[in-house]
């Protein structure tokens, strides 16, 4: 592409930040990236813990309609740097994809940090510059990017500017949300940020808290009004999290927003229908516990016995007077009832951001010339399984090109 004098501001060095320095810089854009963080990609890290999940193999029009709302305004930027593009930018960094029994994309290593070091190389040689610990504090009364470092506050005039800052889970990472308060005083519409894939508060009984704090329930299936679904869940403190909870996490907020609560029906054995299950349970029991026949004849764990207890005992009932017909019925059919949403700063993501209505394309924001946004700072909200990883690194890709477009017009 033709070369370029123009210094470009990237503010936030997470996927979308360092992925939009990336197409400026192989633009011939000047560029450096800001942080306030000491150095780049932390949530990125954190993100990669357990494996890093890059984006998923499930075709094109499945993929992009995991964006629920907002599929039709990141349809195009998911569309011009699609999977297979993510997947080969990996690989073109050292750091080869293959694609898990559940369709989700891993690199071979399995980490973030190899793929970000290669990463942060790569931008290192094509010229990007960082300038870390710089809290982004808005605008100056000449236009100027303002930050706060170790040194005072510095002033920064941008020929272009990309947000990047994230949105507002795992705030000791970077992404506080605090940018919200900035764009809200220049007039921007913001969509109020909120838990996306999330736990939920419930209120265990002390001594089911004390027993079963940590532990998991495997092999269950989660139902909530249309949505149903295989997975995990974890018991905590306060509630209840895990996978399958994150997967149905959009529909439970919105309905505790609405009522205050949401009643959560869990399936402890559903690949064992309800008849066989009270055949099961019309045994002898002989002299066990009823807890440990339970375990037997219904191979049931410990929590998972613990967790009908806790049924049984809010519906003010008692687990052995029950026929063995109410019992199979209960196993495939635990009501959880959640009492709230996890804090923000737990959450895995974040939904709301800055609404599309305020951006033209390329996310370029209307009442801000030049200055873009890109990733979690956009109004749009995924599942687990890649799909947050994708549209960060899209949107960030889609804004750096927006931006060399700009300049040239």
């Amino acid at each position: 592409m033709t070369k370029t004098d123009s210094q470009i501001a990237v503010i936030g060095a997470g996927p979308a930040g360092l992925m939009a320095a990336e197409v400026l810089a192989q633009g011939g854009a000047r560029v450096t990236v800001y942080d306030a963080m000491p150095s780049a990609g932390r949530k990125f890290l954190m993100a990669g813990r357990g494996g890093l999940n890059l984006t998923h193999s499930e075709q094109f029009a499945e993929f992009v309609a995991r964006y629920r709302e907002a599929a039709p305004k990141l349809e195009a930027a998911v569309a011009a740097f699609p999977p297979d593009a993510l997947r080969a930018w990996s690989e073109a960094l050292g750091e080869p994809t293959f694609v898990g029994t559940s369709g989700r994309v891993f690199p071979k290593a399995f980490k973030a940090s190899p793929l970000l070091r290669a990463w942060l190389r790569r931008l290192d040689a094509s010229g990007v510059r960082f300038a870390f610990r710089h809290r982004w504090n808005g605008w100056d009364g000449e236009g100027r990017l303002t930050f706060q470092t170790p040194d005072g506050m510095l002033a920064v005039a941008a020929d272009a500017t990309v947000l990047a800052l994230g949105g507002a889970s795992w705030p000791r990472l970077g992404s506080d949300g605090s940018w919200t308060t900035i764009l809200t005083d220049k007039g921007i519409s913001i969509s109020r940020l909120r838990p996306a894939n999330c736990g939920f508060t419930v209120r265990w009984s002390d001594v089911f808290r004390a027993r079963f704090e940590g532990q998991p329930l495997k092999g269950i299936a989660l139902s909530f009004g249309p949505h149903s679904l295989r997975g995990e869940a974890i018991v905590t403190q306060a509630g209840i999290e895990g996978g399958a909870i994150y997967a149905v996490s959009a529909e439970l907020r919105e309905a505790i927003a609405v009522k205050g609560e949401a009643v959560l029906h869990v399936a402890l054995r559903p690949d064992v229908d309800q008849v066989e299950l009270a055949k099961r349970l019309s045994a002898s029991r002989g002299k066990q516990s009823f807890s440990n026949f339970l375990r037997k004849a219904a191979q049931l764990s410990p929590v998972a016995v613990g967790l009908l207890q806790e049924a049984a005992i809010s519906a003010g009932q008692s687990l052995s007077a029950m026929s063995p017909e109410r019992l199979a019925e209960l196993i495939n059919g635990v009501p959880v009832k959640l009492t709230g949403v996890a804090p923000i700063a737990r959450a895995i993501s974040s939904a709301g951001g800055i609404s599309f209505d305020e951006l033209e394309a390329h996310y370029m924001i209307r009442k801000l010339p030049g200055v873009f946004a890109a990733g979690e700072m956009l109004d749009w909200e995924a599942p687990t399984g890649g799909y947050l990883l994708q549209a960060s690194f899209a949107t960030g890709a889609a804004a750096g090109r927006g931006v060399l477009e700009w300049l040239k017009r």
